[in-house]
């Protein structure tokens, strides 16, 4: 019997990056000996993308388009997808400079935006069903998919919509940092708003088990405050006093590791855990947890004008099923351009395949 997890991958929105950084992560052959990738998409966008990669970078792989899971061949050479046929071929714009080519720059649009969400959607039903183990998603744009009439902040919102899910929170990750958030998608207004005992310590256990499903026996978690000094006692805010110390103090009452026993100041708690001191990080809302993972984990080489490095996974936990995503948008405005970097999207699927196999 074969044991590679199945991992369902959404191709992104038509018209950014998703197809061609999908394109390259497929041409490494060692993805084939740890999975099964199943690409859920467009063969009208693969099929361009794999144009691009070609010209560009002399990729050369085949396209199967199939129906259902039960189709696919999960062999390398050949990229599986369930094609959703969506995106007509003639509406994909082509340019060329130089005989290769040129980024499209077509932005967000209702088409895209529809056609990414129902990518989403089928790889949500395909691991409900249990016929794919976990789930791995592109970047799509929420102004797209708002377009489109469907009102959701972002992926996260969307898988707990379609899984019925009320406790659930982002992690990202890169390396050995990792951070879970008390609030995401919310104006900085309303996310602290949102620091209440319950929701952290909510995302407390989310954080120790989600250690323990990647395989970490005995997690030590940090909590940041929200205040600058955590408040000191109350003089910058009563957040860390009256909500979070409460959150930590029922976490250790249940066994939980949090080796400092209180808040942890924000403008050192990243730093304690690239230094070991936790496994993971609960931060209190969306930038606080992003800014230090992509300072990390994104690269920009300002002499040759490019990213060297778009690493970093986004994982949605408390779902009754895997999801991890690529940490960066759909950068529109380099579609088409065959230069898509396609290190995030293999964190990813790695972090699927870790989550399937201990799961």
């Amino acid at each position: 019997m074969n044991t590679r997890p199945i991992i369902g991958i959404s191709m992104g929105d038509p018209f950014g990056n998703g197809p061609e950084i999908t394109v390259r992560a497929m041409s490494d052959p060692d993805l084939y000996r740890r999975c099964r990738p199943l690409v859920v998409g467009d063969l009208s966008s693969m099929e361009y993308a794999l144009e691009v990669a070609k010209k560009v970078s002399g990729i050369s792989l085949q396209l199967h388009g199939i129906k259902s899971p039960g189709e696919a061949r999960f062999e390398h050479g050949t990229i599986d997808v369930l094609d959703m046929g969506i995106v007509p071929a003639g509406e994909i714009p082509r340019k060329e400079k130089d005989g290769v080519p040129a980024p499209f720059g077509l932005g967000a649009t209702k088409l895209g935006g529809e056609a990414a969400f129902q990518y989403v959607v089928k790889v949500i039903e395909l691991a409900m069903a249990g016929e794919i183990d976990a789930t791995v998603t592109n970047a799509l744009s929420k102004e797209a998919i708002n377009m489109a009439g469907h009102h959701y902040s972002g992926h996260t919102e969307i898988y707990a919509d379609y899984t019925k899910t009320s406790k659930y929170t982002m992690m990202l990750a890169h390396e050995n940092l990792r951070v879970v958030h008390v609030s995401t998608h919310v104006s900085l207004r309303e996310a602290c708003d949102r620091v209440k005992k319950d929701r952290v310590l909510d995302c407390i256990h989310i954080a120790n088990n989600a250690c323990r499903a990647l395989g970490i026996k005995a997690p030590k978690i940090g909590v940041a405050g929200l205040n600058p000094h955590c408040g000191e006692n109350g003089m910058f805010g009563t957040e860390e006093v009256e909500e979070i110390q409460p959150a930590i103090d029922a976490a250790l009452s249940e066994g939980i590791d949090i080796p400092e026993r209180k808040p942890t100041p924000p403008d050192t708690v990243f730093s304690k855990a690239l230094g070991g001191w936790y496994d993971i990080v609960v931060v209190m809302y969306h930038d606080q947890g992003h800014i230090p993972l992509k300072v990390k984990g994104f690269v920009y080489n300002k002499e040759e004008k490019h990213w060297e490095a778009v690493a970093g996974v986004n994982v949605t936990l408390g779902l009754p099923i895997i999801r991890a995503s690529v940490d960066h948008g759909t950068g529109y405005g380099h579609a088409g351009s065959g230069h898509a970097n396609e290190l995030s999207l293999g964190n990813a699927i790695s972090y699927a395949i870790q989550l399937a196999e201990n799961r």
